[in-house]
């Protein structure tokens, strides 16, 4: 901004006539002061206007009004010139700082609204969608971990009874296995019995053969009697007869007592192998239940990672989008407290016009007067 000096003076008297001059702020723009021409005869005084002028060198002195008084008549003191002087360049530095703070004001309120332009929040986005999803997918993850969560209870359920079902089967297989057992001792037990009474018999047999033929040898020596070779074969007839008897007997009894065991033994096997079938089956099904819980938990984590991911990038845009709106807000403070500056400035200068309109009154009043006293002694001199 230009600065401005100006001579001071101390004079009271009335001012004289000033001449225009010019006040030089840069190289080819000097700002001309406004001053009082007079007509060819001395009549018709005109007040020109501050204008700038863009040239190379300074301006002089121009016609001015004061400058013919001085040179016809010398009616002016040196200190009404220097006041008027004065009070000439101070309208000039004031009316100068006035146009370049009101271009500085102007340049400012183009920057300003380019800024806002350019800075300005933008259209508002739609985030709505993106909370439909999430919610979407928090419904989802609901309902998949309820779907989980009873899946899992009946799994546990089923696995439970299945596996009471598997430890009553391993106590029947026990049961029967004992069974068996008992019955394969039973067994062995009637097969040694009969091979017992297959030797008692023969030796009873033997025995018996051995009696009848010493009893034939001696009654072939004896006197003859009765027809004890006939009585021998009669006994041993009837020996015959009670041991194929008992042996057919003890035979079916071990026919019939082997195929009751061998029906109990398949009935058994019958039974295990349905049990071992059903175990198998159960085992199956608990390995489908288990591979379709971890394929749901391994879901549930996809879900939730995706949820968490989901949520983390969202909380990145919107903090993104709040650090944003906090430098706007933070640029627009700014632009409020230099709009603020710049409304007291202009406040001021608008105090600094209305006392240079003042000024610019009183100067007129002091030309006016200046001009009376100037037909004055032209009239009295002509008179």
């Amino acid at each position: 901004m230009t600065s401005c000096s100006y001579p001071q003076s101390s004079s009271t008297s009335s001012f004289g006539g000033l001449g225009g001059g010019s006040v030089h702020f840069g190289p080819g723009v000097a700002f001309r002061a406004p001053s009082i021409h007079a007509g060819s005869g001395g009549r018709g005084v005109s007040l020109s206007s501050a204008r700038f002028v863009y040239s190379s060198s300074s301006g002089g002195c121009g016609g001015g009004y004061g400058c013919i008084l001085a040179a016809s008549n010398g009616l002016l003191a040196g200190n009404e010139k220097l006041n008027m002087q004065n009070l000439n360049d101070r309208l000039a530095c004031y009316l100068d700082k006035v146009r370049v703070l009101e271009a500085a004001n102007r340049e400012l309120e183009v920057k300003i609204r380019d800024w806002y332009h350019k800075q300005g929040p933008g259209p508002s986005r739609d985030y709505s969608h993106y909370y439909k999803t999430i919610q979407d997918l928090r419904d989802k993850i609901l309902g998949a971990t309820i779907d989980n969560s009873r899946i899992f209870e009946t799994e546990q359920s089923l696995c439970m009874s299945l596996e009471a079902d598997i430890n009553g089967l391993h106590r029947v297989l026990d049961e029967l296995t004992l069974a068996r057992t008992d019955l394969e001792m039973q067994i062995e037990g009637l097969k040694e019995e009969l091979a017992y009474l297959k030797k008692s018999h023969e030796e009873e047999l033997s025995v018996l053969r051995g009696q009848a033929g010493g009893q034939v040898s001696v009654d072939m020596g004896s006197a003859p009697g009765t027809d004890l070779a006939k009585i021998l074969s009669d006994i041993q007839s009837q020996y015959e007869v009670m041991a194929e008897q008992n042996r057919k007997d003890a035979e079916a009894w071990f026919i019939s007592r082997t195929e009751e065991l061998n029906r109990e033994v398949a009935g058994h096997r019958e039974q295990l192998q349905k049990s071992n079938t059903e175990v198998s089956d159960l085992r199956r099904t608990l390995q489908g239940l288990e591979i379709e819980l971890q394929s749901q938990l391994n879901m549930k984590a996809v879900l939730e990672g995706t949820l968490a991911e989901t949520e983390a990038r969202f909380g990145a845009e919107l903090a993104e989008i709040q650090a944003r709106i906090s430098g706007i807000e933070a640029q627009l403070g700014d632009m409020r407290a230099n709009s603020e500056q710049q409304n007291q400035e202009y406040q001021r200068l608008l105090d600094v016009k209305s006392r240079l309109e003042q000024e610019i009154a009183t100067y007129r009043s002091l030309l006016e007067d200046q001009e009376n006293r100037y037909n004055n002694l032209s009239a009295s001199k002509v008179l």
